[in-house]
């Protein structure tokens, strides 16, 4: 089976999940796989995806792809398919969330979405993703599609790099692109802290942290795990955080190493965007939170004196 890999880069660096896609699909072919890295200026980029499973990058290097465009980069993975794959990988971004959909309708073909887990069965693709909430999985694959078109979750597959050369690099040649929208500018928080779609570990903060004056608490934690910071929607409706860090069916769903929930109650819509964690550690006073059900670990009891004990004996630990 061939693979394409669609490669979504941001500010100069090669996103996380992108590489995740690209490791996934030499697992699965036990071989270097091609790849398509659009954008201004990132063919010096495409030189470490050899590392992660990249034997061909495709790079559609113009101008009027220095900012994203869903028909500019949409052409440009277009373009890529002179290398006749089978399957399309696409990272289960904001950006891949729309790029997916449209390459998909191109090609006449169906799109497994936000998939958790994907293997080849009779040369086709078969995956599983979550349904209900979290509540249920699905197997799914796409049918009589002869383009299978899949977007992965982030931090739900492995970045692997190894020792490997570098890829053979080719310049994709793109047709005229006039597309209908155009991004003017990115405007982009001056905080430059950590994405929580991304991050390894997150600290997140609930309605039961109290105001948004007890914050420094959540965030001293925070820094103690070198976590990002994350919240529930009912802090962010209450105009306590950004709604950047909103964790949740509305917000960013997360699947990172470790979650840690502060005075968060698990509301079936929050548990939708991070009851894939793999190690959740629930903090609460209730003990009849729906948050516990999910944990790996729960403690019981006021916040306010148990998340600045596990600070305190995070920094202790890293002291050792």
């Amino acid at each position: 089976m061939k693979f394409l890999v669609f490669i979504e880069q941001r500010d100069g660096k090669i996103r996380k999940a992108s590489l995740e896609a690209l490791s996934l699909a030499r697992s699965l072919t036990g071989s270097p796989v091609a790849a398509v890295l659009p954008g201004k200026g990132v063919g010096p980029l495409a030189k470490d995806l050899g590392r992660y499973g990249a034997g061909v990058v495709h790079v559609a290097d113009r101008d009027e792809l220095a900012l994203y465009s869903t028909e500019g980069y949409v052409g440009a993975l277009d373009a890529a398919k002179k290398e006749s794959p089978d399957a399309v990988l696409i990272a289960a971004t904001a950006m891949g969330k729309d790029v997916a959909p449209r390459f998909g309708a191109r090609n006449d073909s169906g799109v497994l979405s936000d998939v958790m887990d994907l293997r080849v069965e009779d040369g086709r693709l078969v995956a599983w993703r979550p349904v209900y909430s979290g509540k249920a999985r699905a197997e799914v694959d796409c049918g009589a599609s002869k383009l299978q078109v899949v977007t992965t979750r982030p931090n739900v597959f492995r970045a692997e790099a190894k020792d490997a050369p570098e890829p053979r690099i080719e310049a994709l040649e793109l047709p005229e692109i006039s597309p209908r929208a155009r991004v003017v500018r990115v405007e982009t928080p001056e905080s430059r802290e950590l994405d929580v779609s991304e991050a390894d570990v997150i600290v997140s903060g609930g309605r039961g942290i109290k105001g948004p004056e007890n914050w420094p608490m959540i965030r001293e934690l925070q820094a103690a795990l070198g976590a990002a910071l994350g919240a529930s929607r009912a802090v962010v409706d209450a105009g306590w955080i950004d709604h950047l860090h909103q964790v949740g069916q509305t917000g960013k769903v997360v699947s990172p190493t470790l979650y840690v929930a502060c005075g968060i109650s698990g509301a079936i819509q929050h548990l939708a965007g991070m009851g894939t964690s793999k190690v959740i550690v629930a903090l609460n006073k209730d003990p009849n939170a729906p948050i516990f059900q999910v944990a790996t670990y729960g403690i019981v009891g006021d916040i306010f004196q148990t998340v600045p004990e596990l600070a305190k004996a995070v920094r202790a630990a890293k002291a050792e």
